[in-house]
């Protein structure tokens, strides 16, 4: 714990040249103290600037439900519903702190659409989230990566500092003194799929293996198997490329819904429609 209380004492010290002045952190009832102790965590507010990038990076709208593990003050998620439209609710675990937060979104006229749970981000259930926002220290980054990577599909995520290690984020969010990472939640594209493409007397065999959203494997078609490059989910969105005989490349756009895709194959003529199903399963 001491090399990240260090790497969270640096972060409190850049932070302080972007922060609001001291005195307007809290209110007569709560002054929270920059670098204070919580639970698990040493609590420094995310800059503007920083909360502004995450939510523009996550494409936050009016349609949006966005949770805020681990809430502080509430700056997020009242700037969500303030400068985006969304619904917020965020989680805080310090009674004093979520209390402070509420009465900051009744001043920011935000309280209709920002809801405050004061409790433990593990405990509470943030399930129906489309957008989870997080300035939280690598160790619980990493302790919630496989309830976040279980999702729906194009849930966005998006972390003030620290990433999520072997998880590659989709984004990188730099500002002039903060860095953050976006990641999309992918769908489960791993297994074996039966692909029906017009023209074609046999359904091509497309073959995955994933890692978070990155994808490798084959496409069977025609009696020829070639490897996909190029391949990568984006939430349910997959594409992937193959190199055909005589050099043209085969491009594949499509969605996949729970056990079937359907999308787009590109060859050098025409788009063509197509529709496959998963036949096996693997772990992604």
């Amino acid at each position: 714990m001491g090399d990240l209380v260090r790497v969270f004492l640096s972060l409190v010290l850049s932070s302080l040249l972007v922060l609001p002045a001291l005195a307007d952190i809290g209110d007569d009832k709560y002054k929270p103290t920059v670098g204070q102790a919580g639970k698990d965590v040493i609590w420094v507010p995310t800059p503007d600037e920083m909360v502004t990038a995450m939510l523009n990076a996550a494409g936050v709208t009016s349609k949006d439900l966005v949770y805020d593990l681990g809430a502080g003050d509430g700056k997020i998620a009242i700037a969500a519903a303030r400068q985006f439209g969304a619904k917020a609710v965020g989680i805080e675990y310090d009674k004093d702190m979520a209390e402070l937060a509420k009465r900051n979104a009744d001043r920011a006229g935000v309280s209709g659409r920002v809801d405050m749970i004061q409790g433990d981000i593990f405990e509470e259930d943030f399930s129906k989230a489309t957008v989870v926002t997080m300035y939280l220290l690598p160790d619980l980054n990493l302790r919630l990566k496989p309830i976040l990577k279980k999702m729906p599909p194009g849930t966005r995520i998006v972390s003030h500092s620290f990433d999520m290690q072997s998880w590659e984020p989709d984004l990188r969010i730099e500002t002039g003194a903060a860095s953050g990472f976006m990641w999309i939640v992918p769908a489960p594209a791993a297994g074996q799929w039966t692909i029906d493409i017009p023209g074609f007397e046999q359904p091509a065999v497309l073959t995955l293996t994933q890692i978070h959203q990155m994808l490798t494997g084959s496409l069977k078609l025609d009696g020829k198997t070639v490897p996909i490059e190029e391949a990568r989910m984006r939430g349910a969105d997959m594409r992937f490329q193959v190199q055909w005989g005589g050099g043209e490349v085969l491009m594949f756009e499509g969605r996949i819904l729970g056990e079937r895709l359907s999308g787009r194959m590109q060859p050098a003529v025409k788009p063509t429609f197509i529709e496959g199903r998963r036949t096996a399963r693997r772990p992604s």
